[in-house]
């Protein structure tokens, strides 16, 4: 398994690595001849970021017995 320190050190370089696509995005959103096929990549990136992010943060919840 995993160490904990480890999946919270990988979680934190994928939320700075989401915001910054974010702040890339938002850039290339407000420019009129942004390139559309680019946006696209860039915003199917942030969303895998966000789904690992997730996968990630519940690795670090303890299973719980019914």
């Amino acid at each position: 398994m995993i160490p904990t320190e480890d999946i919270q050190r990988r979680i934190i370089e994928l939320e700075v690595e989401h915001r910054d696509l974010d702040a890339v995005i938002d850039l290339m959103s407000r420019d009129v001849l942004h390139d559309e096929l680019q946006l696209r990549r860039l915003k199917k990136r942030k969303l895998q970021l966000k789904d690992h992010i997730t996968l990630l943060k519940m690795q670090l919840i303890p299973d719980v017995p019914a």
